[in-house]
């Protein structure tokens, strides 16, 4: 039986997880459209493996920067907030990367306020920002809105999966009951990145992924393209 705060609290998850929240991450594909049109991703099973291998890269820094921005903002210490957010944005390696982040954090940022999601203390974090990117803006919110960390983690994880399996459907294309079927075969996986970016001390953390960057300027001349990203 789920009591009436978890019941709240998956609610708020299932919200902030979702494909249809207004941040234009259905616009992006993270690099997956440029390895499409190479030939790296050509059916079910190309798909999850690089599903599978980009999971690991955000297991190695994105993920446990959005641990590391959960706690700032649960301890109310702007100093980390900052710290780590400009971390994470000057890892952002290429102009797409780096436009995408901001965008999504600037739109979910601005949802917050307009929804008054978060309290004057939060809010006040926000504002001092230079830039927003995503993880900071989603972490903000996962706080606002009484989340346990684990479960935001969980959640953001989720997202970032979801939307890829998304543009393989459209894109290589997939059917729908492959899309889903995929989706299914990487819960396991989301589960060990989250417990790897909760483990992960802050001298292990590193976003080296040469071929995914080469991969994103590469797209950024693509001549035909959905996706920003």
């Amino acid at each position: 039986m789920i009591n009436e705060g978890q019941s709240a609290e998956l609610l708020s998850l299932l919200h902030l997880a979702s494909p249809s929240l207004p941040i234009g991450a259905y616009t992006y594909s993270q690099g997956l459209e440029a390895a499409i049109e190479i030939g790296n991703v050509t059916n079910e099973e190309s798909a999850q493996a690089w599903i599978k291998e980009s999971l690991s890269v955000v297991a190695d820094f994105e993920a446990p920067v959005f641990w590391r921005l959960l706690q700032a903002f649960s301890n109310k210490n702007e100093s980390e907030v900052t710290r780590w957010t400009e971390i994470f944005l000057v890892s952002r390696d290429t102009h797409e990367f780096r436009a995408e982040t901001i965008q999504m954090g600037y739109s979910l940022s601005k949802l917050i306020l307009d929804l008054n999601v978060a309290n004057e203390t939060l809010q006040s974090m926000m504002a001092h920002q230079t830039e927003i990117p995503l993880p900071t803006a989603f972490a903000c919110a996962a706080v606002a809105l009484k989340l346990s960390h684990k479960a935001a983690l969980l959640g953001f994880l989720f997202s970032i999966i979801e939307n890829q399996v998304l543009v393989c459907v459209k894109s290589v294309p997939l059917g729908q009951v492959a899309g889903q079927r995929l989706l299914l075969s990487l819960h396991p996986e989301i589960e060990i990145a989250a417990e790897r970016a909760i483990q992960l001390e802050d001298n292990e953390l590193s976003n080296w992924a040469p071929g995914l960057s080469i991969l994103s300027m590469m797209h950024e001349i693509q001549y035909s393209r959905i996706y920003r990203s």
